[in-house]
Parts: C-alpha cells; sequence; structure tokens
C-alpha cells in the first residue's frame, strides 16, 4: 500500500499487543539528511478544554510501526516515548 503522509492523520494508531488507542497522528520526524522518517507523533489530549494547555504528546519511533491498514496503524506500544511540549503561553510575574 502507498500513502501520502498527509494520509497518515486519518489512521488511527493502536497497541497491537493490548490494543491502547493512541489517537491520531499530528505530526512526523524526518531526518532531512537521509530523507527518512524517523517518529510518528500523536498530540496531547487538551487539558480542561485546552485552558490547562495538554498532555504530553506521545511519540513513536518509525521501527515500532508493525503493520499499516486502510484506517489504523498497529504499533509496538513498548516503544513508545512521551514528550512535552515548550510552555509557549507567556508567565506574568
Amino acid at each position: 500500500m502507498i500513502c501520502n503522509i498527509s494520509d497518515l492523520q486519518y489512521k488511527e494508531v493502536i497497541d497491537i499487543a493490548d490494543g491502547t488507542r493512541y489517537g491520531y497522528i499530528g505530526d512526523v520526524e524526518i531526518d532531512a539528511q537521509n530523507g527518512t522518517i524517523e517518529s510518528v507523533i500523536i498530540s496531547g489530549k487538551p487539558r480542561w478544554f485546552g485552558l490547562l494547555g495538554r498532555e504530553p504528546d506521545t511519540v513513536f519511533p518509525w521501527s515500532s510501526i508493525t503493520r499499516f491498514g486502510e484506517d489504523l496503524i498497529l504499533v509496538d506500544g513498548r516503544q513508545r516515548r512521551q514528550e512535552a511540549k515548550p510552555d509557549t503561553k507567556p508567565r506574568h510575574p
């Protein structure tokens, strides 16, 4: 199956071992020198309607992907990592 990077955002990411549903791909990390996809990123869920920021992103290395389906991607969830985005909101003293 051939798909575009933009097609990945419509595929749900599910752990092959226990069926955990992580969500949908929000971004990818690309090694610009090699031209390879290094990992896929699931955006963290908003906390309290987004007013309290959001949960950390979940990052899966490309090697953790075990199967692509029509509407889902199966991954080995043991290889995931959590990654907090830097806080971009201005802080008041």
